[in-house]
């Protein structure tokens, strides 16, 4: 590794934990600086600003996050039910299930509770298509294709639920007892609890909705 690429990667390495930890707002560059062992302008030099940095970061924990799975692709061959159980499965995993937060995760979930501008950006270039995607799944689902607005709710409903065993995990440990729930909330039972809950939920609330009508 050269020089430069060296001091690039020692910046990265000390500015991940730190931004994660404090926040972007509260997180300095001369805090990043000292905790890299580097000059305060090489911040400016290798990245061009504070903001540029984070966004690197922000791109480093996505990609980091899941092993390097990628949300399936919306294949026709393939039954609605199992592409919505993969999808579950990789967004599972990209939230760290089971594992130990680690500075990309925490990275990742103060983005979630908080976006920044950099945050958006990482959601306009890299979520939104798999988002579509999921709503793609979610009209096959449904057997016709829904209004934005009832896609929308449905969609995030999914979200929700995966998020909801992310950011809740200590209260679920609190509230599930251990030897009720050894391995209830593995990625692979729980992806397929998610996935099988909410075609149900799909299907049966526009039945509700049909109902109602007639």
């Amino acid at each position: 590794m050269t020089n430069e690429a060296n001091t690039r990667q020692k910046i990265l390495s000390a500015a991940g934990p730190i931004f994660a930890k404090r926040g972007y707002q509260k997180a300095t560059v001369r805090d990043i600086s000292v905790a890299a062992g580097v000059n305060l302008a090489s911040i400016n030099y290798y990245f061009g600003d504070k903001s540029k940095l984070y966004l690197e970061l922000l791109r480093q924990a996505r990609d980091h996050q899941g092993g390097g799975l990628d949300f399936p692709p919306v294949d026709g061959s393939i039954d609605a039910e199992e592409l919505l159980e993969r999808f579950v499965t990789v967004l599972l995993r990209k939230l760290g299930l089971g594992e130990e937060p680690n500075w990309q995760m925490k990275l990742l979930v103060n983005e979630f509770l908080a976006p920044s501008e950099a945050g958006r950006q990482i959601v306009e270039e890299y979520f939104a298509p798999y988002f579509e995607s999921l709503l793609t799944i979610i009209d096959r689902i449904a057997g016709r294709t829904l209004s934005r607005a009832e896609r929308l709710r449905r969609g995030f409903s999914v979200i929700g639920q995966c998020l909801h065993y992310r950011l809740a995990s200590p209260i679920i440990s609190m509230l599930a007892w251990q030897e009720e729930s050894e391995g209830a909330f593995d990625v692979e039972p729980l992806a397929r609890h998610i996935a099988a809950f909410s075609v149900a939920g799909i299907r049966g609330s526009l039945e509700s909705a049909t109902n109602v009508r007639q």
